[in-house]
């Protein structure tokens, strides 16, 4: 059959309402325009302080103007994918390549063993051939706990995978599925065999939640495995050997199921640790699971996800091939992206974890001006493009020939011998290793990084959001948990942005402008804190000293003003609402926007500029996935946690507090004290009013949280007497 009778396995579709945005776009940037016509032309003649707020809220304006520029290129082509899978299988199904996927861990305590195993079982019950699967486990804890919860996982998968395949379990991680499904009672024969299954589960998490809560292993489970002999000699989990283990080897005859059908090839890696060294956190340790693979399956494709992101659709690896296997634009795509959806998100997502908007807008217009970014999880890969291999149509596979090409002959024992030198300390040096191969070094956000150089090499990227989402993790149960997450994000990209691999300086004629374009809004993220910083303060303190920042309310410049605030924010929530959000879950994003600009993107702008100066140091910062049961029954009633002590909190509840007093203090002052009539002072200064009404409203968790909450998850005394001292300090000096 020639090339071009072939149907397509995947389409790619413009998304409807484009014309919508470009009208919107359009008419938002033309109120832009009048707003920067009246900031010229009425700019203040009299007064210092009148002239240095107006042109410092002009110059925010002028920013957030370009910003908004970035995020319309971004938005301006969305597309969608779509896959044939039917098609995939009349053709492929018995040459579909093999598979290596690697999850990443890193401390037992805030990644507990009980939920990487439901990652790692999730993922071994893919609907894919069991023989072509390859499971490794990345434990740079180095913990004997996490060790062994994998040995319990490779037995319990023996009746795991069976039950998938006859029960069409979906999601296929045993906790998630048992927490949800339904018995079936209509059938005794398949109820009895479910409820054997769950006993089996339950009996095997117990077990290891026992273990784990001892904190350490037994002498009778030690004889279990020969793999609990390397902790023998274990310093630290920052000073130890390789320990390399291959639970399962795929290509025993002895690996089968209780059906006798093969099972997935499971890897546990521990790689060796030195304190003198430098391991490059999680892209140090995709690396060493890159070289180790390469010898132990040699798979052309590879997935890597978090411990904590089970798959939630055991089809979405054949999603993954149609897009590689495809004959027409297969051989030039590199990695294909599923967007991180969270399975514990409330119904009003009180910390805007769920990202909804960059999944559902913004990450399908990067694919339409050339590819998404790699965003760390996930995603399915080409190990060619992983390796730093350019594009070239000669690197195209035949993915008839290619599963005999990988074969390994080596013994499992052997394997584990050999492989350790891949991953000990010194191997990388004077390498091209995080450098032009495997995930970059340098950077807290290797994967954007990773991505855009191998996008910068010819490839193509392709991003993928089918109906039942891919893959499910944890989110953020506390507000401080997610302001780290933004904080290093933010940190990680401006660091991109003022290095060598800017987009705009390594894209330069390698990607499209568009696509160069797209990743500066994610670059800027930490830019943002400063104008955002000034828009939240300022004009409140402008208002209680008697300074007007915006036209009168009865003039005709009020209009634009108005205009671009409204449209911008009814666009803003028609667009959550028709994705599946709510009006409540909206305003949980429009408080958490103000939250993580005022605080995690401050303190990600300052720690990388102290960084380039030489002054700071890279640290990573992992997020927990467990929480005390009364952090978690508050953030099941969606109440907001803060409880701890954390500079952060300190300027939330300073910015929160100084907009409450100058909305009274202001009220006071010219209504009371002045005697000034109610209307003159709604025209000069409603604008203002408004904004400051508008901070105090999105404040009121935090009003909550330092006078009216009793619970643990209120703000610390010594914060809200720190907070009230810092913001009278402020008003004081304003009306001065």
């Amino acid at each position: 059959m020639e090339k071009h009778d072939y149907l397509r396995l995947f389409e790619t579709t413009p998304v409807k309402g484009r014309l919508l945005f470009r009208l919107y776009a359009a008419s938002v940037f033309l109120g832009i325009c009048f707003i920067c016509a009246f900031r010229v032309s009425h700019f203040p003649t009299e007064g210092k302080v009148e002239r240095w707020g107006w042109i410092g809220l002009f110059v925010a304006e002028l920013w957030f103007s370009f910003y908004g520029f970035l995020t319309i290129v971004v938005r301006w082509n969305p597309v969608s994918r779509r896959t044939f899978k039917d098609r995939l299988s009349q053709r492929y199904e018995k040459n579909l390549p093999g598979m290596d996927i690697f999850i990443c861990t890193a401390d037992p305590t805030a990644e507990p063993p009980s939920l990487v195993i439901n990652t790692a079982l999730s993922l071994m019950a893919y609907d894919y051939p069991p023989k072509k699967l390859n499971i490794y486990l990345s434990d740079d804890g180095g913990s004997e706990l996490t060790f062994y919860a994998m040995l319990e996982a490779s037995r319990f998968s023996k009746i795991w995978l069976p039950f998938c395949r006859k029960f069409k379990v979906e999601p296929r991680s045993p906790a998630a599925y048992f927490g949800s499904a339904v018995e079936p009672l209509d059938d005794p024969l398949n109820h009895k065999e479910w409820l054997s299954v769950k006993e089996s589960f339950e009996d095997m998490m117990m077990r290891i939640h026992s273990t784990t809560k001892l904190g350490k292993i037994s002498e009778d489970i030690r004889k279990q495995h020969k793999g609990f002999r390397e902790w023998d000699v274990v310093s630290s989990r920052r000073d130890h050997q390789t320990i390399l283990q291959i639970l399962i080897d795929g290509r025993d005859p002895g690996a089968v199921d209780i059906e006798g059908e093969h099972l997935p090839t499971l890897v546990y890696l521990a790689r060796e640790k030195k304190p003198q060294y430098h391991h490059n956190f999680k892209a140090g340790a995709m690396n060493a699971l890159i070289r180790v693979s390469s010898k132990i399956s040699n798979s052309p494709i590879i997935m890597n996800v978090d411990c904590d992101m089970y798959s939630n659709n055991s089809e979405c690896v054949r999603d993954a091939m149609c897009f590689f296997m495809d004959e027409e634009k297969g051989h030039e795509i590199a990695y294909v992206q599923h967007p991180q959806h969270f399975h514990n998100l409330k119904r009003n997502d009180i910390y805007a974890s769920s990202l909804l908007i960059e999944h559902e807008v913004e990450l399908p217009g990067m694919d339409g001006n050339g590819g998404p970014l790699y965003i760390g999880s996930g995603c399915f890969h080409r190990r060619d493009a992983l390796c730093g291999k350019k594009y070239s149509k000669e690197l195209k596979i035949n993915w008839e020939e290619v599963n005999d090409k990988t074969k390994i002959e080596e013994s499992s024992i052997v394997l584990e011998e050999t492989c350790k030198v891949l991953v000990s300390c010194t191997y990388e040096q004077n390498t091209q290793w995080g450098k032009e191969m495997g995930l970059k070094y340098g950077f807290p956000v290797e994967d954007i990084i990773t991505g855009l150089s191998i996008q910068c090499k010819g490839w193509r990227s392709v991003y993928t959001n089918p109906e039942r989402k891919g893959f499910a993790g944890l989110g953020p149960t506390t507000l401080l948990q997610s302001l780290i997450q933004q904080k290093r994000w933010s940190e990680g990209h401006l660091q991109i942005f003022l290095s060598k691999y800017c987009s705009l300086l390594h894209g330069h004629k390698k990607i499209p402008l568009k696509l160069q374009l797209s990743y500066c809004p994610y670059n800027m993220w930490a830019a943002n804190s400063l104008p955002t910083l000034y828009i939240v303060a300022v004009p409140s303190l402008c208002l209680l000293r008697g300074i007007s920042l915006f036209p009168k309310i009865s003039s005709p410049w009020v209009i634009p003003f108005v205009y671009v605030a409204f449209a911008h924010r009814a666009y803003s929530l028609g667009e959550f609402l028709w994705f599946g959000g709510t009006l409540k879950g909206w305003c949980n994003l429009q408080r958490i926007w103000v939250f993580k600009r005022t605080t995690s993107y401050l303190f990600g702008f300052f720690d990388t500029i102290l960084k380039l100066l030489g002054l700071s140091e890279q640290a990573f910062a992992l997020t927990a996935k467990v929480a005390d049961e009364d952090v978690s029954e508050r953030y099941e009633q969606e109440v907001m946690e803060f409880g701890a002590s954390s500079p952060m909190f300190s300027i939330i509840a300073t910015l929160a507090l100084l907009n409450l007093f100058c909305l009274m203090g202001s009220t006071l002052k010219k209504v009371i004290i002045n005697d000034t009539n109610m209307a003159e002072v709604l025209d000069q200064f409603g604008l203002q009013i408004l904004s400051c009404c508008l901070l105090v409203i999105i404040n009121l968790p935090v009003y909550q949280a330092l006078f009216f909450r009793r619970d643990n998850g209120r703000l610390p005394p010594s914060t809200t007497y720190q907070s009230m001292l810092t913001a009278l300090l402020a008003c004081a000096i304003a009306v001065c």
